[in-house]
């Protein structure tokens, strides 16, 4: 489905699969597991990733060259939201004024879930910034409207808690924060194998990122592409529309009309 292409920013984009680039046993699997993947955008956490802010150290560009795939910067590992924003800015630096980035503050570091105040005052000031920013943030489809209001251009609210693979916990808090946005909604945490990141696409969103759910698969490169097909199919049935649930009546799949009798 080429043709069905979908805009955050001012870029445009095919797959609706974005992954990143964490827990992966070396860069090699890593660059395979991406490929196999198809996807256009890949999150970097900048404080556990080199980028070029540890010269003469293994580089993720080596393998990951920017100008084959769109880096989303990402601040995975802050909480607080002066923290998040130096974070980002450094990452600009590095990217040579690259500002495409994720935003994620977090609440503690048990179950990671944002810290939605930290969330929101990061957000004004990078908006602010000149930044495109992408937020990662609860399902709740208030702050999910507020993040938008602020000027984001996707929110990202969680499926359930990054790195659990419990899948899609809350489709119904999904459903609204989709039905009322007018920016791109990405399910960000909680993908645990490919039916959930159908059932994400299914709902409506416009797409899903992850990154444990492939990175810690027995066969990381085979779940990569498992993910990419589930996506695509997920997105066509959404678009296609699902016959309506019907409880307790029955359907024929055949015809009732024009039977073959006995004798006939």
């Amino acid at each position: 489905m080429s043709s069905d292409t979908w805009q955050v920013g001012r870029r445009t984009f095919s797959s609706r699969l974005l992954v990143g680039t964490g827990k992966y046993r070396d860069f090699d699997e890593t660059r395979d597991a991406i490929e196999a993947s198809g996807a256009e955008i890949i999150t970097v956490a900048i404080r556990r990733t080199n980028i070029g802010q540890e010269p003469g150290q293994p580089s993720l560009l080596d393998v990951l060259p920017p100008d084959r795939y769109t880096l989303l910067p990402n601040t995975a590992g802050c909480y607080t939201a002066d923290d998040a924003v130096r974070t980002l800015r450094l990452a600009r630096e590095l990217l040579d004024g690259h500002n495409l980035v994720k935003l994620e503050v977090l609440g503690d570091a048990e179950t990671l879930f944002p810290d939605m105040p930290q969330t929101l005052a990061a957000a004004e000031t990078l908006v602010k910034d000149g930044f495109d920013v992408m937020v990662y943030c609860s399902d709740d489809p208030i702050q999910a409207k507020r993040l938008e209001e602020i000027g984001c251009v996707a929110v990202m609210p969680l499926a359930s808690l990054i790195g659990s693979g419990m899948g899609i916990l809350n489709p119904w808090n999904l459903r609204l924060i989709i039905d009322n946005a007018r920016v791109p909604v990405i399910v960000d945490a909680g993908v645990g194998t490919a039916s959930d990141a159908a059932i994400a696409m299914e709902l409506g969103c416009d797409g899903v990122l992850m990154n444990t759910a492939i990175a810690r698969a027995q066969q990381p490169v085979l779940m990569a592409s498992a993910m990419r097909k589930a996506v695509e199919a997920g997105r066509e049935a959404f678009l296609a529309g699902r016959m309506p649930r019907k409880l307790y009546s029955a359907a024929p799949s055949s015809p009732s009309t024009g039977l073959i009798t006995p004798g006939s």
